[in-house]
């Protein structure tokens, strides 16, 4: 389905004098303007009553365009909010925008309409200061409750040295411990009965079973979780303010550390979206390595996902295995790029370097050696009666939940649907590649656990159609805008060497325009939606993280069950705090 029909179903359920209006874009996302008053009618449309509908809220994030130049073709606005829909029917994406006026402007909520935007719109709040009607319960999520200020507004100060010197009075000390008090009413939580009393439990931010700096409050009858508030934001580090003040090309080693355990795999997002903006075609060398180095770290986060899945619930002798296993990798990554666990590689049109003499044969190595160590953890792990017992049926959700809240990956999968960024859209060349996708039926944490594992082995099948077909030719593109130029042409002409000096320290001048660029990462879909004004460093940058919509989740299959069962559910689901926090 293209752009013309999503507007052609809105222009047949609401009139042609409906006020909507097509924005072209690079990236070939149907982006469609709609009144402030029209937006909850028509996301609910698209959402329930449209052809193949749209059933995903995938992204929902805002602009301030106060700043923005090139805004040709688009209707005036202070602030744009943003809602990104996923068709998994049509396979297929809208982008619906509507323009916001005033300093402090209102829209209203969609949570009746998608229950996962809660998060998505206290995430605007917090960072723009936009206010949703009729949202329950709008309150910061990733700045603490005290923070002064928005700091996605372009007003406000994206460098420390900006802004004054830190101090720490003893009445801000009181003001902040005061500030993390839970009040349970103000998240509607109530005792069971007239003769029951509350009781909460902190677990986090500093328990083991969380994996991070995250805090889940628990609301308890004894053993049973009657519900669970997750407390993110002590991760966060501001990548995307960072982006506004980074080239396009200095970002590129902040993405490393947005999910931390997935290394070069961040990158390829973002260099994709940059790659769409700038119109930059990537060698078919390039575009192997990248899909090689990213399958390696695939499977280098699945293991510390598996050995910590197996430690969480009483198997200690497993995380010792799968992490030395995952060192192995990490010696084939830091031989072919010169670093491990954060390479930072990947490049605006290719990667930094060429392929080293002798990587064949460490691939080659790694691939007779890992299967059998699969086996092995298959009989520790996955036919261990005790793990068996503490995943099977436990955290169970259905491919709908799965849909409505925005669950993408293995998560998705587990319930029998098998989407796959990389089968049903292929990037970067995947479309070359034979794999298989693997799925679940129940929708629970072993499934959870089977479907990554298979992953594993599929990553292998495709590292080693790498190196197998790995085509001759150069590593990066040679068009003018991929960063940086190739440096043998510097010294020939002073106009070269100077071209070469900016390229490398202000980066390339995107022309101005639109892109999001998604990939099937490591947690789940992972995608960069980029604004270029025609300059150097992006005017907006959303780092679409799967862990952020995959922790929301959590409450919903923790209901009614004990705490052991919310240690099994935690370490199924597979999150990263960064990627939650960014």
């Amino acid at each position: 389905m293209t752009g013309g029909d999503v507007f052609q179903d809105l222009e047949r359920e609401f009139g042609p004098a409906s006020g909507f209006a097509v924005q072209p874009v690079r990236d070939e996302v149907p982006t469609i303007w709609v009144p402030r008053e029209s937006v909850t009618p028509v996301l609910k449309f698209l959402k329930n009553s449209a052809p193949q509908p749209y059933r995903m809220l995938y992204d929902l994030t805002a602009i301030d365009e106060r700043k923005r130049v090139h805004r040709e073709g688009q209707p005036e606005s202070d602030f744009t909010l943003v809602y990104h829909l996923l068709s998994l029917e049509r396979n297929a994406d809208v982008r619906i925008k509507t323009a916001l006026q005033g300093e402090y402007p209102t829209a209203a909520s969609i949570t009746n309409v998608f229950p996962a935007a809660n998060w998505y719109e206290r995430e605007v709040w917090d960072m723009f200061g936009i206010k949703f009607d009729g949202h329950p319960n709008l309150r910061r999520i990733l700045m603490p409750p005290t923070w002064e200020g928005h700091p996605l507004r372009k007003e406000h100060p994206a460098r420390a040295t900006e802004m004054g010197p830190f101090q720490m009075s003893a009445e801000r000390v009181d003001r902040e411990q005061e500030a993390l008090r839970f009040h349970p009413e103000e998240w509607g939580m109530k005792p069971r009965g007239e003769n029951s009393e509350y009781l909460f439990l902190n677990l986090g931010p500093n328990h083991p079973g969380v994996h991070g700096v995250i805090r889940f409050l628990l609301q308890l009858d004894g053993e049973e979780i009657l519900d669970v508030v997750p407390e993110i934001g002590f991760h966060h580090r501001g990548a995307e303010k960072m982006a506004e003040r980074q080239t396009w090309h200095t970002f590129i080693p902040y993405t490393d550390r947005v999910d931390y355990l997935g290394g070069s795999m961040n990158n390829l997002a973002y260099v994709l979206a940059v790659e769409k903006l700038a119109g930059v075609d990537v060698p078919d060398r390039a575009k192997v390595i990248r899909i090689m180095l990213s399958e390696f770290f695939r499977l280098a986060s699945h293991l510390v996902w598996y050995g910590t899945l197996a430690q969480d619930l009483g198997a200690l002798s497993p995380v010792f295995f799968t992490f030395n296993d995952r060192e192995r990798i990490f010696d084939i990554v830091e031989a072919i790029t010169g670093g491990r666990m954060h390479p930072s590689w990947f490049r605006i049109g290719g990667v930094a370097q060429d392929l080293p003499q002798g990587w064949d044969r460490l691939v080659e190595d790694f691939l007779r050696y890992m299967p059998a160590r699969l086996r092995e953890y298959d009989m520790l792990v996955l036919q261990n009666r005790i793990f068996k017992a503490r995943t099977q049926g436990i955290g169970v959700f259905t491919r709908e939940e799965a849909i409505e809240w925005g669950m993408t990956g293995p998560g998705l999968r587990s319930t029998g649907l098998g989407w796959d960024f990389r089968k049903q859209r292929p990037y970067g060349g995947y479309d070359q590649f034979e794999f298989d996708i693997p799925v679940g039926a129940n929708g629970d944490c072993y499934d959870r656990a089977t479907v990554r594992v298979e992953e594993m082995r599929q990553s292998l099948r495709i590292i080693e159609q790498c190196r197998k077909i790995m085509p001759a030719g150069p590593y990066k593109s040679a068009h003018p805008l991929a960063t940086p130029p190739v440096k043998e042409r510097t010294m020939h002409d002073i106009e070269t060497l100077i071209a070469h000096f900016l390229s490398v320290s202000w980066g390339p001048v995107i022309p101005a325009g639109e892109a999001f660029a998604g990939i099937e990462a490591t947690k789940g879909n992972n995608g960069y939606y980029l604004i270029s004004d025609g300059g150097i460093h992006a005017y907006r940058a959303r780092i679409r993280a799967p862990s952020f919509p995959h922790i929301q989740m959590v409450p919903l299959i923790s209901r009614g069950l004990i705490i052991a069962d919310l240690i099994a559910i935690l370490g199924s689901v597979d999150f990263v705090l960064a990627d939650v926090d960014r």
